[in-house]
């Protein structure tokens, strides 16, 4: 009676696998959809973006990366793409045989034809009107917001696109001109700050347009601290202040220097911190600044003179009504951004002042690196820094590390 039991469970179990493998085959080839190339040349109706609820909107024309789908007949018979000169990626995911999504090339055409170029399975060509359009230049940020008349300065964006028939040139705020570009890359531009350059907005104008900058030259909104006007006096640590060797950037500056261990173990409040305590200040109650936190940014000058290869730079904010206390630089709940600009390449020096800026919504970390929840409003109304620790090991050093004019401003 076993064995005749084992035999006919044996055979419903083989019955249910070819049932099953069946159905499985079934919805695999049941997909009209799916992806092969076939043979013949396509058909192009019109292109148009992507998004259904915009399915109105055609183009003719799209910037550099952008998503743009085609619509028409036997697309599934392209191989190749290109726009102008520059080939485009394409993903076979998203083809089928009357739609195909693709990316503009993210590349300045050198030959431009305002044509799409489809190649098919047999080597036809088949073209199609349309245009590619470059950007108006992106200007991201600057070597140094607070960089002196005379300094050699670097611009860091995109789309820096010096035509020979009509050449790039930079605003500075008040349309002072600079006249003294050193070089010109798609991506930066070294340039000299010329004489009487004021705070404000800089505008980089190409053939393509004209772009401004996403931050302010010599930006004096929502300083924390400068050392001149505003210190952090009231605190257990004030901070080392000096202002020569090296030269500050704008007045007075606080420094940390000292030897640290490459294995976490230093904890030098001393030489490496100062807490500025709102109430111990004199800071009006509340926040340092009115900002949404998700929208905002912690900057500064910084200065590495002495090579820095361990431990990081802890930024901690904390409550107006904090004082008389340090628990909680290591408490493992209190949020903080940690900066370690060592750790890629084992060792960070800076050439001269930098600016550095660091969002807020990226201050969500507690001494070790553990992740945490960024602090919501009413978090604000002191701020500590401290270099220590930062969960990732480095090796001995003894930097010198100047920093200038902390601020939080908006991110634009």
């Amino acid at each position: 009676m076993k064995n005749i039991k084992k035999k006919r469970y044996g055979q419903m179990l083989i019955s249910g696998l070819i049932l099953f493998i069946g159905i499985l085959s079934q919805s695999c080839d049941d997909n009209p959809d799916k992806y092969v190339i076939t043979d013949g040349i396509p058909e192009v109706y019109y292109i148009r973006v992507p998004n259904p609820e915009s399915a109105d909107s055609l183009l003719v024309a799209a910037y550099m990366n952008n998503t743009i789908a085609l619509i028409g007949e036997n697309l599934t018979s392209i191989k190749e793409m290109w726009f102008n000169d520059k080939k485009a990626i394409l993903n076979s995911s998203f083809i089928t045989y009357n739609t195909l999504l693709v990316n503009v090339p993210n590349e300045i055409p050198s030959v431009v034809t305002n044509k799409i170029y489809m190649i098919t399975k047999d080597n036809d060509t088949i073209t199609y009107d349309f245009s590619v359009l470059v950007p108006a230049p992106i200007v991201s940020s600057i070597s140094c917001e607070y960089a002196h008349d005379g300094n050699i300065a670097t611009l860091y964006g995109d789309y820096f696109i010096d035509d020979p028939n009509v050449p790039l040139t930079i605003s500075m705020p008040g349309n002072i001109p600079v006249t003294e570009i050193t070089s010109i890359e798609k991506t930066k531009i070294v340039f000299k700050i010329p004489n009487d350059s004021q705070k404000g907005y800089i505008n980089v104008k190409s053939i393509y347009g004209t772009g401004r900058s996403k931050f302010q030259f010599r930006d004096d909104r929502g300083i924390i601290l400068d050392w001149d006007t505003k210190d952090a006096s009231g605190g257990w640590r004030a901070g080392k202040i000096g202002n020569s060797n090296p030269e500050g950037i704008s007045g007075n500056y606080v420094y940390f220097s000292g030897a640290l261990k490459g294995d976490l173990s230093t904890w030098d409040e001393d030489n490496f911190s100062f807490n500025l305590w709102g109430i111990a200040n004199g800071r009006p109650e509340g926040d340092l600044f009115d900002i949404p936190v998700d929208q905002a940014q912690l900057k500064f000058e910084v200065n590495v003179t002495q090579p820095w290869s361990a431990c990081a730079l802890q930024m901690i904010f904390t409550p107006w009504a904090t004082s008389n206390t340090n628990s909680y630089i290591a408490d493992e709940k209190t949020p903080r951004g940690l900066w370690r600009p060592w750790e890629s390449s084992g060792s960070y020096q800076t050439d001269g002042w930098i600016t550095v800026s660091f969002p807020l919504k990226d201050f969500k970390y507690d001494h070790t690196g553990k992740a945490l929840q960024v602090a919501g409003t009413g978090n604000y109304g002191g701020l500590t820094f401290f270099v220590y620790h930062g969960g990732i090991a480095g090796t001995d050093c003894t930097p010198y590390i100047c920093i200038d004019n902390i601020r939080v401003v908006p991110i634009e």
